[in-house]
């Protein structure tokens, strides 16, 4: 284990107030271990925050949101970047690792609306803006009546397209309002059993080169055990369908003493058909609850459904 303590490090992060956030927040924790460490932030603007008019699906999905700052740590500006982990690719660059999760916030999605307390409670036709496949399918699956419609931006633009009336209602992930002190936007919590989190939803990651043992080791106090066994096992399950925003997938664990509970489900994004699964285990066998999760997927006909959106995806 490294001896020695850092005297600068520089955090990549995209503007938005989320993630400066985000990258403050871990500029914070680092400065109370290290304190005579130098702590910058290198605020960067990404293809995904430019790109606005068009869904992640038909644009090339999440590694919008982190290639830029992977520049940055490849090409030595930075030394290390914080990402949402729900917006990471499943597959992380060579030359790169994911080396610190930090304890998760509520991982469940927010019902936002001025005018209604609940999805229940909308009438038909309603808009409801969502930028996930995923909420999607699971919103038509339970409510054919409501007319959903994509929703880009950052966490603030989307509360204004709301308050401007574009949308009745939409759908946020509950960790963003709450890091940004806006509890009081969310109107009712959306529980796991009615939408499925995505994998990795509520929790920051820490990205470095993998060639720095000596970061590492400075970065592994940040590391909550817990999360990081939850969101291994929930991204290992998206991995194994292609993770991507074409795919309406949805993975979420929950670690209860020393056990883990792990479901998933895989859908078409007009919610038309759902395929379910579920495991559990110890929490330290998180690959394997993972495997068992993939299989019962694969044996429900998964495959056909990741065809089919796969060529609606073209098609559009």
């Amino acid at each position: 284990m490294t001896t020695s303590l850092p005297k600068k490090l520089i955090i990549a992060t995209r503007e938005s107030r989320l993630a400066m956030w985000q990258a403050q927040h871990v500029q914070a924790r680092l400065q109370s271990l290290y304190p005579d460490c130098v702590i910058e932030l290198l605020g960067m603007t990404t293809r995904g925050d430019q790109i606005l008019d068009r869904t992640l699906s038909k644009v090339g999905g999440k590694g919008l949101f982190v290639k830029e700052l992977e520049t940055a740590m490849l090409d030595g500006r930075a030394d290390m970047a914080v990402h949402s982990l729900k917006d990471m690719p499943m597959d992380v660059p060579e030359g790169l690792q994911l080396t610190a999760v930090l304890e998760r916030e509520d991982p469940r999605d927010a019902f936002v609306s001025n005018d209604f307390a609940a999805l229940n409670q909308l009438p038909a036709g309603a808009v409801v803006g969502t930028s996930s496949l995923r909420r999607q399918a699971a919103l038509m699956a339970q409510f054919p009546h409501l007319n959903i419609k994509p929703l880009r931006g950052n966490l603030d633009t989307r509360l204004r397209k709301l308050d401007q009336g574009e949308y009745a209602a939409i759908i946020l992930a509950a960790a963003g309002l709450k890091r940004l002190g806006l509890p009081q936007r969310i109107r009712s919590y959306i529980e796991p059993e009615e939408s499925l989190p995505s994998a990795g939803q509520g929790a920051m990651a820490i990205e470095i080169a993998d060639n720095n043992p000596e970061l590492a080791a400075w970065l592994a106090p940040l590391n909550d055990l817990t999360t990081a066994q939850a969101v291994h096992a929930e991204r290992a399950v998206s991995k194994a369908f292609g993770g991507s925003c074409q795919i309406p997938l949805a993975a979420h664990a929950v670690i209860d003493g020393a056990q883990m509970r792990l479901r998933a489900f895989i859908a078409l994004p007009d919610g038309t058909k759902i395929v379910r699964a579920e495991a559990s285990g110890p929490s330290s066998q998180g690959a394997e609850l993972s495997a068992q999760v993939v299989k019962q997927l694969q044996q429900q006909d998964a495959a056909a459904i990741l065809a089919q959106c796969l060529a609606e995806t073209a098609q559009a």
